[in-house]
């Protein structure tokens, strides 16, 4: 994953450096309940003010990895502000205080889980919202669930969306979308920064797409230290696998109203995630059909060949990214080497596999990138 954190931070500053700033910033929708900082403006540029007044230095640092960043400065009265920059792509970032050295969050901003800790939230108004924005529609349901877990010894977390309508008619049996996050992050992460129940919500009243239920568990069991998104390379994908295949499905599938067989299971996730989803799904393909690659790597040619009924069972193979990890070369999975996702879609597709490739305009490694992606994947699934 090195090369996303290096991509993200080379990118999360979009075009238009030398553009005149418009002074109309409002307070971002992720602050605090009645905390003015941070602020937006209509261009895009994010603007912080701390009150700090003993400390010697401030900066902002926006992105996975929290490195890069924006240098406040220091008032009479012992506050600190400062703006970007440049504009921010548009959508969710992460981002936190480095004060006199030391790191903290946005006394301003809500928190979210990323980057191995609870992160400072900002969002940048992004043209097409719409379709993740809370709308007076039918509502689904998200419910935490505690699964025993016996090859780790514990029980673990997991939230299930249940679609509008679910607790309505008892004899109606539902698909199920295994849905993962990425590095650094938890399960609460597409609910929180991915919006994924509005945008199934949404989806579902325009008729966009068939109501499914999704399942959103913690995908790491081994030890890799934090901030070294570098141990990758040491992943084991078994623990999770015997996790996910042997106690989270069976669980669902016993609590839950779903429809069991692989034609109505599908698995998809972001970045690691999608590593995740690769690695799991390849040897399970009696468990789902249906698989969502989403800035986690890209299926080649040599992929469908070496796996045994990849033609046959896979219904669906999907591969995004945002525009700029194509510009700036990220292409293959976490810790391999480059590839070419949209020859390989190409590729496969010719060799007879239903595979679609969508790439997010003008974002990078962020949730924009997924959250459109998601849009663009929940309509391709469980088409019986």
């Amino acid at each position: 994953m090195k090369y996303a954190i290096a991509l993200l931070l080379a990118t999360v500053a979009g075009p238009g450096f030398a553009q005149a700033v418009v002074e109309d910033f409002k307070p971002s929708s992720l602050n605090q309940p009645g905390q003015q900082f941070p602020q937006v403006n209509s261009q895009g540029y994010a603007r912080f003010r701390i009150t700090a007044p003993d400390a010697q230095n401030v900066k902002v640092s926006l992105g996975l990895g929290g490195r890069g960043g924006t240098t406040l400065a220091k008032a009479a009265d012992g506050s600190w502000t400062g703006t970007t920059a440049g504009p921010l792509d548009q959508g969710f970032h992460y981002y936190h205080l480095t004060v006199d050295g030391g790191t903290f969050n946005d006394p301003g901003a809500l928190n979210f889980y990323g980057s191995v800790r609870w992160e400072s939230g900002i969002e940048i108004p992004a043209q097409d919202a719409d379709f993740y924005a809370l709308k007076d529609v039918p509502h689904g349901h998200i419910d935490q669930i505690l699964f025993p877990s016996p090859s780790t010894g514990t029980s673990r977390r997991a939230f299930v969306y249940t679609p509008p309508g679910y607790d309505k008619n008892a004899r109606t049996r539902y698909p199920v979308l295994y849905l993962q996050h990425g590095w650094g992050e938890d399960e609460t992460a597409w609910s929180n920064q991915g919006h994924a129940n509005l945008i199934m919500d949404n989806l579902i009243a325009a008729g966009g797409t068939r109501p499914f239920i999704i399942v959103m568990t913690y995908g790491m069991t081994n030890d890799i230290k934090p901030g070294s998104p570098g141990g990758l390379a040491a992943f084991d994908i078994k623990p999770f696998q015997t996790v996910l295949v042997n106690e989270l499905i069976p669980y669902v599938d016993a609590h839950f109203r779903t429809l069991t067989d692989p034609r109505h299971r599908a698995m998809a996730g972001l970045s690691m995630g999608g590593f995740e989803t690769k690695l799991i799904t390849a040897t399970n393909l009696d468990k789902f059909a249906y698989i969502g690659l989403l800035s986690g790597g890209t299926f080649s040619l040599d992929d469908v060949n070496r796996t045994p009924g990849f033609k046959d069972k896979v219904k669906l193979a999907f591969v995004s990214f945002g525009s700029r990890e194509l510009d700036g070369g990220m292409r293959g999975p976490p810790g391999g080497p480059p590839s070419d996702p949209r020859a390989n879609a190409a590729a496969i597709k010719q060799a007879g596999v239903n595979s679609v490739f969508y790439v997010s305009p003008d974002t990078g490694h962020e949730f924009q990138t997924w959250r459109r992606s998601l849009k663009q994947f929940a309509p391709l699934l469980f088409r019986d």
